[in-house]
């Protein structure tokens, strides 16, 4: 069962397209991870999604329903990011008495057991915490929430490793025991490919691909070795990146569809082959460029 369905999504502001008619669909009980570089339009997605934005074109559905404006979607789903609004008159504990009453899952050992974990102050206020503690807080609302639908858009922002590394394990933990539909949009992937079942990349406002994090672990494969043989292997297939190493050495990452035998013959031959990870993929699939930063100074260097 699809919790959310989208179809050909357009969201503009001004002349520009921060969408531009994105399709995809979220299965029911998932936790996917959405990857994007930085004005990819993941925010904009998610916060239409929560029914926070209205679209400009384009259908959107959640829970069967437009999430624009709607009650039982905003009962049924939080998004949990750093731009989060709470009540500046309200102490933390109050906070979560309140999320208690609007929330139906709402799980009120859970959300004690983290507060006193993360060692906050129920008499501190929201809009007194750092930028990292506040991220901690606004977690524990989306854990506790146990929202059929929970949204978490760049959640750990500010927070140092060990707190990130907690809430990534209090996450697939309490997701194990009660699963949910979990979105979770991070610029960590090496950090939180683990926890995910999919991967849904957007580049320019626009889906790229949407598949097993399983199969994107598997999605290209590096190649090194002598120039003339590489460019042999790489003739006629998609090339996601190239650097030369040297005047007689190439390295490029490939789209892996070759065989097993192939593979074989490239290693028999003297090319060495290299596994490339989900993040590296990511930021080869949205590169406008084919080599990378070295580039800039490569004339530099070899004058």
């Amino acid at each position: 069962m699809n919790i959310i369905e989208v179809n050909n999504l357009t969201k503009s502001y001004g002349k520009t397209n921060a969408l531009k008619q994105l399709s995809f669909s979220i299965e029911e009980n998932k936790i996917t991870g959405i990857i994007g570089r930085n004005g990819a339009g993941k925010t904009t997605m998610l916060n239409i999604l929560a029914g926070f934005i209205k679209p400009t074109s384009g259908e959107v559905s959640v829970f069967s329903e437009n999430p624009f404006d709607n009650l039982f979607v905003s009962s049924q789903s939080i998004l949990v990011d750093d731009t989060m609004m709470l009540p500046t008159s309200l102490s933390l504990s109050e906070l979560l008495k309140e999320a208690s009453r609007f929330y139906e899952q709402w799980d009120e050992t859970l959300a004690q057991r983290l507060f006193d974990y993360f060692s906050f102050d129920p008499n501190q206020h929201h809009d007194k915490l750092s930028k990292g503690k506040k991220s901690t807080f606004n977690t524990i609302l989306g854990l506790a929430s146990r929202c059929p639908l929970t949204i978490f858009d760049e959640p750990t922002i500010g927070m140092d490793e060990a707190v990130r590394k907690d809430f990534y394990r209090a996450l697939l933990k309490d997701y194990l025991a009660h699963p949910r539909t979990i979105l979770l949009s991070s610029h960590h992937l090496n950090e939180i490919e683990d926890l995910l079942e999919d991967v849904l990349l957007i580049n320019d406002g626009a889906t790229y691909l949407h598949m097993p994090v399983s199969e994107l672990k598997s999605y290209a494969v590096g190649l090194k070795g002598p120039a003339d043989l590489v460019k042999k292997w790489s003739r006629g297939r998609i090339n996601l990146s190239s650097k030369n190493l040297g005047p007689s050495q190439l390295y490029v990452v490939l789209e892996n569809d070759f065989s097993a035998e192939s593979l074989e013959e490239m290693k028999r031959s003297g090319i060495e082959l290299s596994s490339v990870s989900s993040s590296d993929v990511c930021v080869y699939l949205t590169s406008t460029s084919k080599g990378g930063i070295d580039d800039v100074f490569s004339d530099r260097e070899t004058s």
